[in-house]
C-alpha cells in the first residue's frame, strides 16, 4: 500500500505546476462524452495500479471519485479508489475534451490507456539537489520541503527494494468517461 501511496505523491509532486496552460483556457469542448461504457469491465484505481507493470499500453477501464480537475485547462483530473488513499491521473484524450470542475466529487467511468512514466536515477539525484538548494536558501514551505525529501527517499527504497533503476508513476490516457449511476 506505501508502494502505491508514494505513487500518488510523486505524482502529484511533479504534475502541480502542470495545469497551467500559460494563462489560456482550453478552447476543447468539456461536455461529457455519450459513449456507454461497462461497469462491469471497470477497477477501481487499487485494483489497476496493483498489476499496472503489466498492463503499460493496454487498455484500462478505471472506476473512482474525482477529486480534482485542472481548472485552467480541464485536461486532465486526478480520480480517487475507494480504499480513499490512492489516486491516478488521467489525461484528457480521445473523444474527451476536458473535464469540467464540477466532475469534482462524482464518480465515473473512464476508459484509456495505461501509461507509466519512469523516474531514472540521475533524474531523482537532480530533483534531490534543487531540493536541497531551495532547503540552503529557505525558500518555500519547510513542510513541504521535508513531504517532498520523504518522497524522495521512498523512490529510493522502492527502487532499492524492487532492485529497478527507475521509478515509475502510472497515469492513464483517458478516451472516454462517463459518470456512474
Amino acid at each position: 500500500m506505501k508502494k502505491l501511496f508514494f505513487i500518488v505523491a510523486a505524482a502529484c509532486l511533479l504534475t502541480a505546476t502542470s495545469c497551467v496552460n500559460n494563462g489560456k483556457k482550453s478552447e476543447t469542448s468539456q461536455e461529457q462524452p455519450t459513449a456507454a461504457l461497462s461497469v462491469n469491465e471497470a477497477k477501481y484505481v487499487e485494483d489497476i495500479l496493483k498489476d499496472a507493470e503489466k498492463n503499460v499500453d493496454k487498455e484500462v477501464v478505471l472506476k473512482g471519485f474525482i477529486t480534482h480537475t485542472c481548472k485552467h485547462s480541464g485536461r486532465r483530473c486526478f480520480v480517487m479508489g475507494k480504499d480513499q488513499k490512492t489516486s491516478v491521473r488521467v489525461e484528457a484524450k480521445g473523444n474527451i475534451g476536458g473535464f469540467n470542475r464540477e466532475l469534482i466529487g462524482s464518480e465515473v467511468i473512464i476508459k484509456g490507456i495505461l501509461r507509466e512514466n519512469r523516474l531514472t536515477k540521475e533524474y531523482i539525484d537532480q530533483a534531490e539537489e534543487e531540493l536541497k538548494e531551495k532547503q540552503g536558501k529557505a525558500e518555500g514551505n519547510g513542510e513541504t520541503c521535508d513531504a517532498e525529501m520523504n518522497n524522495i527517499q521512498s523512490m529510493r527504497e522502492w527502487m532499492k527494494t524492487n532492485n529497478k533503476d527507475y521509478y515509475s508513476i502510472y497515469y492513464i490516457d483517458g478516451t472516454e468517461y462517463e459518470v456512474a449511476e
